[in-house]
């Protein structure tokens, strides 16, 4: 516990931590996204007390999380790490040393949608081979991916909707059961939320991508 002195600045600091912070990336009946990068030093955005909350990591560091009572730790997050903090807690991460790290923070909606049949023929989109599962839960599974130049996946169906961030620059090429395909760009920390229903396969046509993904069940 901290002291009443600290625990008075403690609290001024989260209220200057959620100030700081603006919309969410991301905010439909599902989930709201924030995207937090953090420099060594800065804190991130109070957790919202309301709702439950999954924080994925693209990159990490040393990150001391404080909650709303003044428990405080210190742990090393690494890319992919993905964190649980139940609603109520109110925590707030700043990066300490290392990094710069980069957090995807993820508030979960209570809007339970149930996984849609898989007609496709082909097989959902996790687990697959080279996936690492983080966490699994009723509502939700956090796992990480790592593409390999020249390696495409296999054709696969996307049975659940999805938030995914990508760790690097990257140009994939998409390609669609009837053949179809398209090249797909993103920047290094972009943020998408994708419906379920998707059915293709991914292939990497430049030297490196990784990236973290929340399945919501």
């Amino acid at each position: 516990m901290l002291a009443p002195g600290r625990w008075s600045a403690l609290i001024l600091g989260m209220s200057l931590a959620a100030a700081a912070w603006g919309a969410p990336l991301i905010d439909n009946e599902r989930v709201t996204v924030w995207d937090v990068p953090l420099a060594a030093g800065v804190s991130g955005p109070t957790t919202p007390q309301s709702e439950d909350v999954v924080i994925l990591f693209l990159e990490g560091g040393r990150i001391r999380t404080v909650d709303r009572t003044g428990n405080a730790s210190i742990v090393t997050r690494n890319f992919g790490d993905s964190v649980f903090v139940p609603k109520g807690t109110g925590a707030i991460d700043t990066l300490v040393s290392g990094g710069p790290a980069h957090e995807v923070m993820i508030l979960l909606k209570d809007y339970p949608m149930a996984a849609i049949a898989n007609t496709s023929g082909f097989p959902t989109a996790f687990p697959r081979a080279g996936a690492v599962k983080m966490l699994d839960d009723s509502r939700f599974t956090a796992w990480h991916y790592s593409w390999t130049q020249g390696v495409p996946t296999g054709m696969h169906f996307h049975d659940k909707d999805f938030v995914v961030a990508f760790r690097y620059d990257s140009v994939q090429s998409i390609a669609a059961p009837d053949g179809a395909s398209h090249m797909s760009p993103v920047k290094a920390g972009d943020i998408v939320f994708l419906k379920r229903g998707l059915t293709h396969s991914e292939g990497l046509t430049t030297d490196r991508q990784s990236a973290v993904y929340l399945e919501l069940n």
